[in-house]
């Protein structure tokens, strides 16, 4: 990777999900708003500095550009983008997120 950018790999989509009162959302169901999305980390250019390969990190998913590597499908997004960090190294935080 080049400069600033960062190749992440997306999460499956999920299928059907449970609400917090444990209603059950079928998959097809429509999402109101802008959603984020977490994907893991999978390469990074030489200017990033605030994640690292293997963080899970959370992003828009309008703000990306998909490439297929070796039929694996990924994305490709500028660090600035990046809202959030979850990573095991980040210990110190309670939540293990850095925001």
């Amino acid at each position: 990777m080049l400069h600033d950018r960062v190749l992440v790999a997306l999460d499956r989509e999920p299928g059907e999900r449970k609400s917090s009162g444990g209603i059950l959302i079928p998959a097809t169901a429509a999402l109101g708003g802008k959603r984020l999305a977490w994907c893991r980390v999978v390469a990074v250019g030489s200017l990033v500095r605030s994640v690292q390969p293997d963080d899970r990190v959370l992003f828009d998913p309008e703000d990306k550009a998909e490439v297929e590597v070796s039929g694996e499908l990924y994305v490709v997004i500028r660090e600035r983008d990046i809202h959030a960090v979850a990573a095991d190294r980040l210990g110190d935080s309670p939540t293990g997120l850095y925001l």
